[in-house]
């Protein structure tokens, strides 16, 4: 059976770090308060003039150099992101031309924190149906620059980073086995940014309500993310025929640390089996299952043979799992 395996991954983190004490000396807050109740110490924002392209292009040089290949062996190049350099081009294309992809098509998807697994998701199918042969998936993110720094329940939560993989297809058992997306539009009022599309054009107007900054409604999105995850991780392995306690690891979606909490308690599993960075980078959107999976393997935390299960919750509302076998 044709399927997608992981050749390689890669990650990047810009270097200007904000801790939760900082944070003190701008909105009403306390690292005590920020740490109980969601896991954060710190996270990382872009220098000035740094964009998603940016983060993405080290991410996937990472990866490459890792796999051992150059830009022109990848033949398509996915971009996850909700914060791209401009609505268009695509940021997809951009990174393209940076890398010299030359023989690469690029496209960018958009599922907000969901987008690197819904990518996964599609390069999978394309893979197994042999229409692509090397697929590099980037999730990147430059939240930073549209997070509203005077609302304290969401200030404290997002931060900016990039994480790509190499996807490549393979007969052996090794790889992606399944894939699961979902989403609910009727709940789409819980995460969003309304304001820069058709639907609100820039104006004076929409810059004076603050509509180009993230708007989240904390306490509801949290319940709906709880049931949702712990269902998702539930059914994806009961899909698979897989017992909790045969997963090496969990990679979670690194959005609050209390809903991971919820997560593994439900699966009956350790929180030694599951992988956190959350305390370092805060929510980092669709950037950030691509950067814990490559911490974990860089860390030592991901074996020949291991079943890893990634998951996510975003804006949309949209969820998605990864099982994979190592």
């Amino acid at each position: 059976m044709l399927r997608a395996r992981i050749l390689a991954t890669g990650s990047y983190l810009p270097e200007n770090i904000v801790t939760n004490q900082d944070l003190e000396n701008i909105v009403d807050t306390t690292d005590d308060w920020i740490t109980d109740r969601t896991g954060i110490k710190e996270r990382r924002i872009v220098s000035d003039g740094q964009a998603a392209s940016d983060l993405a292009f080290e991410a996937s040089l990472a990866a490459l150099k890792k796999a051992q290949l150059k830009p022109k062996d990848i033949d398509l190049i996915i971009v996850a992101t909700v914060t791209g350099d401009m609505p268009f081009p695509s940021t997809a294309c951009l990174l393209q031309a940076k890398l010299g992809a030359k023989n690469a098509a690029a496209f960018d998807l958009g599922a907000a924190c969901s987008g690197f697994i819904y990518g996964l998701h599609v390069a999978n199918g394309l893979i197994r149906s042999g229409m692509h042969q090397r697929v590099l998936v980037v999730g990147a993110e430059v939240l930073s620059k549209f997070t509203d720094w005077q609302d304290r329940s969401t200030c404290i939560l997002f931060g900016d980073g990039a994480g790509a993989v190499i996807l490549e297809p393979t007969k052996e058992k090794h790889g992606i086995w399944s894939t699961h997306i979902y989403s609910d539009g009727n709940l789409s009022d819980l995460i969003m940014l309304p304001g820069g599309g058709s639907h609100a054009a820039c104006s004076r107007e929409t810059i004076l309500k603050r509509l180009h900054l993230i708007k989240m409604k904390g306490n509801e999105t949290f319940k709906v993310a709880v049931r949702t995850l712990e269902e998702l991780a539930s059914d994806t392995l009961e899909k698979n025929n897989l017992d909790p306690a045969q997963l090496s690891l969990l990679i979670p979606h690194q959005a609050n640390l209390r809903i991971i909490q919820a997560t593994a308690k439900r699966l009956g599993m350790p929180m030694e089996k599951v992988f956190l960075n959350i305390q370092k980078y805060g929510n980092t959107s669709a950037a950030s299952v691509p950067i814990a999976l490559d911490e974990a393997v860089d860390a030592g935390r991901v074996k020949d043979g291991d079943y890893i299960l990634l998951e996510a919750f975003g804006g949309g509302l949209t969820w998605a799992s990864a099982l994979l076998r190592w």
